[in-house]
């Protein structure tokens, strides 16, 4: 029943989207968080920038973005980041845009947690004559990351979902792949069923994971 699938690369078409999902997570983790310090920060044009990337960011299809970073970055301005070949191009443009997209929902998670901690615990480090910096980095985002793993979880989980749209440039991950099977093969529904199968294995240990971490890691208040 299953035989057709030796014709096809699955495993490798499946560890694209975990390099993907990897790769645009550790970069969205950090452009989100900075973008999150800068929403709190108090230097106004620091948070209008963020928010204003936040809301426009947010409100563009991921498609518009991806095909955007490979026509127009890659295409039209030759911005390669140091990519050889048009496979690889594709796929750091598709890692640069899933990191530009989903920085701005980790910048909203990142800066709910950091609502949660108390306001006295900043302004008794400004009272000791700690500068902003100095409050955030060791004060405020270690608390803040503890309370946000949980939602941080589900904006990974859609990542992984959202590697998908990388096929749109081209990227040979899961999505691509199966849309391979399904013009070449009769086998609709094992296909299916198969693609699902994998992308449930993918996310599924990772919120059980994250969900566990996040309630032993919980600040007590």
């Amino acid at each position: 029943m299953f035989d057709f699938l030796q014709d096809y690369d699955l495993l490798g078409a499946f560890w694209v989207t975990v390099k993907l999902t990897l790769l645009s997570g550790a970069g969205s983790l950090i452009l989100g968080t900075v973008l999150a310090a800068m929403r709190v920060s108090p230097v106004p044009l620091m948070r209008g920038f963020a928010t204003a990337y936040v809301n426009i960011v947010r409100n563009i299809p991921l498609t518009v973005i991806i095909v955007f970073t490979s026509l127009g970055l890659a295409d039209t301005f030759r911005l390669t980041l140091g990519g050889e070949g048009v496979k690889d191009i594709a796929f750091r443009m598709a890692v640069l845009g899933l990191s530009t997209y989903t920085a701005a929902f980790v910048c909203e998670s990142v800066r709910s947690g950091i609502n949660t901690v108390p306001v006295g615990q900043a302004e008794a480090a400004r009272a000791l004559g700690l500068n902003f910096t100095q409050v955030l980095t060791p004060i405020v985002l270690p608390q803040a990351f503890r309370t946000v793993i949980g939602p941080l979880a589900n904006v990974l989980i859609a990542l992984t979902k959202n590697t998908t749209v990388a096929a749109a440039i081209g990227v040979g991950e899961a999505s691509l792949l199966m849309k391979e099977m399904v013009e070449n093969e009769a086998q609709l529904v094992l296909i299916t069923a198969v693609f699902a199968l994998g992308f449930v294995i993918l996310t599924l240990p990772t919120g059980l994971l994250l969900g566990w971490l996040g309630k032993r890691l919980a600040v007590k208040r």
